[in-house]
């Protein structure tokens, strides 16, 4: 799950080399977290929001295929 946030946020952003997730665990099951360069921020997040949100729905469906759950946090 790791590597499809990565892969994603690699394609989306101008710094790939910026890009920086780790996988925590938690008590509702892995926090996946996502840092990018503070300038590619914008385009992580998207208009509203509507990156993020798409980027959680494909983690949320890549967690219930394994039946865990994940959650994504922008840093």
């Amino acid at each position: 799950m790791k590597e499809l946030v990565e892969y994603v946020a690699k394609s989306i952003v101008d710094n790939p080399e910026q890009v920086k997730v780790t996988e925590v665990p938690s008590e509702d099951g892995i926090i996946i977290r996502l840092e990018v360069d503070p300038e590619d921020r914008g385009k992580v997040i998207g208009k509203q929001g509507r990156i993020a949100k798409a980027v959680r729905t494909l983690l949320r469906v890549a967690a219930a295929r394994r039946n865990i759950r994940a959650t994504l946090e922008i840093v």
